[in-house]
């Protein structure tokens, strides 16, 4: 692995034109208002874990299209009083896992929210909700980057866009999570839902995007022949004719679209070696934030980005950003 994108001194000014369809608004505002058509109905299911000093329980909530979607709410066992919450997506091809491997934040004093990620969680975690509410459509192995692709209102990032929404929807039904203190955190994947929902929900109290996913699209097909990307590049490749098509969709969930309106303060990381979220990707988006922000910076790893060196900047951004 080595450096194969612009240097830093280019990253950090790389600003680039948003192409964004003419009915973007219209397209997200109208998908989640036929999403809160359905009930919320968040139901939160104690789960005997053998944990002291947390509490989990098994959520259910109603995302996109009245399709239920699983979670783990995870708190401390101590909570008196409504709580600041992270709610957590995950990264491309996980789902929720299982409560053990999600401490940190409740350790740290948080509610904590994992949702699980629709049709994903078949490779390194795993996950428990179906895509699109079809039979026999349980969790699978990646890729998921042209199912639906040739359509906005079909392809599948709308559908998890819509879940990571009705996600925060779902904590703040909780008693025990303060509405008003709500962070949106993730790791690739997971960082470029946290992004979305950044753009969407307007009064978040911080987001957490590490080396986020689903940025600046077009131009990570072009310069890396890494996965996930590749597989949009592989469908192109096939798809000859189809490629202004395939595009015209992903514009509908390009980050920097969502960054251009997010107002909440963020942080954001990047790792200058990886190749699976480019860092002119990252960039691109961080310089298009409108809210206060913040960018940490690993020049030699990749797609691990910061990693456990980063979880100290992270404690410190969220209890900076959830204080009273």
């Amino acid at each position: 692995m080595a450096f194969f994108d612009k240097p830093l001194d280019e990253l950090m000014g790389y600003r680039p034109a948003r192409v964004e369809p003419d009915d973007f608004e219209h397209f997200w505002t109208t998908t989640l208002l036929e999403a809160r058509k359905h009930p919320i109905d968040a139901t939160f299911e104690p789960v005997e874990a053998g944990l002291v000093n947390v509490v989990v329980d098994d959520v259910t909530f109603t995302g996109f299209g009245g399709q239920r979607v699983k979670g783990w709410l995870i708190r401390p066992a101590s909570a008196e009083r409504p709580l600041p919450c992270v709610i957590q997506y995950v990264g491309y091809g996980g789902g929720r896992g299982l409560p053990f491997e999600h401490l940190l934040w409740a350790s740290a004093g948080y509610a904590h929210f994992i949702m699980d990620t629709r049709g994903q969680g078949g490779t390194w975690s795993v996950g428990d909700t179906p895509d699109d509410g079809a039979d026999g459509a349980g969790p699978s192995y990646p890729g998921f980057m042209t199912r639906g692709v040739l359509a906005p209102d079909t392809y599948y990032y709308r559908r998890l866009y819509t879940d990571a929404v009705r996600g925060v929807e779902a904590a703040r039904a909780h008693p025990l999570v303060d509405p008003e203190r709500i962070v949106v955190a993730g790791g690739s994947q997971g960082g470029g839902l946290a992004l979305a929902v950044a753009g969407l929900v307007p009064d978040l109290a911080g987001v957490v995007a590490d080396v986020p996913f689903l940025q600046h699209i077009r131009r990570a097909t072009e310069i890396t022949d890494s996965f996930p990307y590749k597989e949009i590049a592989d469908f192109c490749k096939n798809q000859r004719d189809r490629i202004d098509q395939v595009f015209q969709t992903l514009a509908y969930v390009d980050g920097l679209h969502f960054a251009a309106r997010a107002t909440a303060p963020a942080l954001y990381s990047v790792a200058l070696m990886d190749d699976i979220c480019p860092p002119s990707t990252v960039y691109a988006s961080f310089n298009h934030y409108v809210g206060p922000k913040e960018i940490r910076v690993y020049p030699y790893n990749g797609h691990e980005g910061g990693g456990a060196h980063h979880t100290p900047a992270a404690l410190a951004f969220v209890a900076s950003a959830t204080k009273r």
